[in-house]
């Protein structure tokens, strides 16, 4: 008889925990500028010239024209300011938004086979069977 044919293999496994970090979009974060309008008073002090009138006989000779008088008075146009009113746009802030990856340990609990190989022999030829007693065989 050869040797190889009276002899049998069995193999034994067990599974092992194989745990994968993926990296997957857990929310977002959204930034948008909202628009709000305020309106705003404010006193201006405001220049008008103003001029003073004098009644005065016509004197003999008056044309009713603008003219300049012997005494250097003159007619003169009035005047006064208006408001110019001017917005523009000034930047207050840069908002600047980081992003950082914060680790936790996590505890992952999971059930996992593991093959155990019996062996039974008949009385009848234990004396003829060596069975190697190793826990993890």
């Amino acid at each position: 008889m050869s040797p190889n044919r009276d002899r049998g293999e069995l193999i034994r496994s067990e599974e092992e925990l194989a745990v994968v970090k993926r990296q997957r979009e857990a929310g977002r974060l959204r930034a948008r500028k909202v628009v709000e309008h305020e309106q705003v008073e404010q006193v201006v002090p405001v220049g008008t010239e103003q001029a003073e009138t004098e009644r005065v006989e016509v004197a003999e000779g008056d044309s009713g024209k603008v003219e300049t008088l012997a005494d250097g008075s003159l007619s003169i146009p009035i005047f006064e300011e208006r408001l110019v009113v001017e917005k523009r746009l000034v930047v207050r802030e840069r908002i600047i938004i980081r992003k950082h990856t914060v680790f936790e340990d996590r505890l992952i609990t999971a059930d996992l086979r593991r093959e155990r190989v019996e062996i039974e022999v008949d009385e009848e030829v234990m004396d003829r069977v060596t069975v190697e007693d190793d826990a993890t065989a």
